[in-house]
């Protein structure tokens, strides 16, 4: 038994540990790691912020949106700190530190993370997942506005306005949603000139034989059902 008292650092809740918990139960980081390898960004040598950490703080910057960028590293390293040892500091990397390591990351990490990890996870007492033994679906999809920067601008592009442009970039994404538990999975996205049908073409590649996919008027047409089917 430990004969220290694990004391949670002033100002954190119990909820960012548990939180922490969860997403490493999730995302186990053997896989992480395996990813990591395979797409050659795994960390060569030991750093403040290694590859798996950030893995896990790009995770954790969605679950407290509301937080600074630091505030989410803090909560992250102080979580696993305490889960480990909390008698070790804690050092929190400065801003240019948390942008060299997103952009030693980079995307292609997450997107694989995420086509092999996000499923559907109803099972069958999930009210509302299931109708006549074939599990819900419905296609849909939507925009997210980005940040007002070029990259952004030249990858995305601005969706038209009544008078000019948009203020802001914006992805097209179209997803499957697990109508009992709206899981997002099968996501695709594109630039906001990406019309939804086109989208949706690689997206109902994604259906299993035991699902019912419902989709609104947006998707119709001969080529979309032959696809579904």
């Amino acid at each position: 038994m430990a004969r220290t008292v694990a004391i949670l650092p002033e100002g954190s809740r119990v909820s960012d540990y548990i939180s922490l918990g969860v997403i490493a139960k999730t995302f186990p980081v053997a896989r992480i790691r395996a990813i990591l390898t395979a797409a050659g960004k795994g960390s060569i040598r030991e750093r403040d912020l290694p590859a798996h950490v950030v893995v896990y703080y790009v995770i954790a910057l969605a679950l407290y949106m509301t937080s600074s960028y630091r505030e989410v590293l803090r909560c992250l390293l102080e979580g696993l700190q305490w889960l480990r040892d909390p008698s070790v500091a804690v050092k929190v990397a400065g801003k240019s530190a948390i942008s060299q390591a997103r952009a030693r990351l980079g995307f292609e990490v997450m997107r694989q993370l995420h086509d092999e990890i996000v499923a559907p996870i109803a099972t069958a007492a999930t009210r509302g997942a299931w109708y006549k033994g074939r599990r819900l679906v419905s296609l849909d999809g939507s925009t997210l506005d980005v940040a007002d920067e070029a990259a952004n601008v030249a990858a995305f592009g601005y969706p038209g306005a009544s008078r000019g442009a948009s203020a802001y970039p914006q992805i097209r994404f179209v997803s499957l949603v697990e109508n009992g538990t709206q899981v997002l999975f099968a996501n695709q996205m594109a630039g906001c000139a990406t019309s939804e049908v086109t989208l949706a073409k690689a997206v109902l590649a994604c259906l299993e034989p035991d699902m019912l996919c419902l989709a609104d008027r947006s998707f119709f047409g001969f080529e979309l059902w032959s696809l579904a089917r």
